[in-house]
């Protein structure tokens, strides 16, 4: 039965470890440490391979706990019930935990509060010029969100839109009260890193 538990242990951890890519922006927003929120943008390319153990792992454990039990002819004794760690309850609880980790990236946005529009007044139109900012780090939706967050409160910024899948976050804003240097830096600041500028 130890053995069990080891392979449930097994199904979560490569779960969770699929999905940790995404799970830490969400992390680094609760925590309020920004800086963390790119830490585990590595393992992204890795996360295919990641899922399809989790799925082959918890599998093998539906598997075990399925498959028929061999009578024992010669025992005549009661057959010992399995606890709740080691019954079939608590491996259904561990697959669903293990279904929501690695669908984590489809629902992260809901973490995120909703950025409200910032009301600046623009005095001369010249002045707002728009730049997009290819970013390296970015692996799902909630990266995107936790960039947006940081755009939301960086001065000067009249509208932005990241996109993770592209890399980049278009960014309009207003350079009298602020300057590519200092939104890059604001981006920079999240854990995800400006690669260009492209104008």
């Amino acid at each position: 039965m130890k053995s069990s538990n080891k392979i449930i242990g097994a199904g979560i951890l490569t779960a969770t470890a699929a999905s940790l890519c995404c799970i830490s922006p969400v992390l680094a927003l609760i925590s309020g440490s920004s800086g963390i929120a790119s830490t585990f943008s590595w393992m992204e390319p890795y996360r295919p391979y990641l899922i399809g153990l989790t799925v082959v792992v918890l599998a093998f454990a539906w598997y075990q706990k399925l498959k028929p039990k061999k009578a024992d002819i010669d025992c005549a004794c009661e057959e010992e019930k399995p606890s709740f760690w080691q019954g079939k309850p608590f491996l259904g609880i561990v697959t669903l935990l293990a279904i929501l980790l690695m669908a984590f990236p489809s629902y992260s946005h809901i973490f995120y509060p909703k950025t409200e529009k910032k009301e600046i007044i623009v005095v001369d139109k010249s002045s707002i010029q728009q730049v997009e900012f290819k970013i390296k780090g970015m692996t799902c939706e909630a990266c995107s969100e936790h960039i947006n967050l940081a755009l939301s409160k960086a001065p000067g910024v009249l509208e932005y839109k990241t996109e993770f899948k592209k890399g980049s976050s278009t960014i309009k804003f207003d350079n009298s009260k602020t300057n590519q240097d200092s939104i890059a830096n604001a981006i920079n600041e999240t854990g995800y890193k400006v690669k260009n500028i492209q104008n």
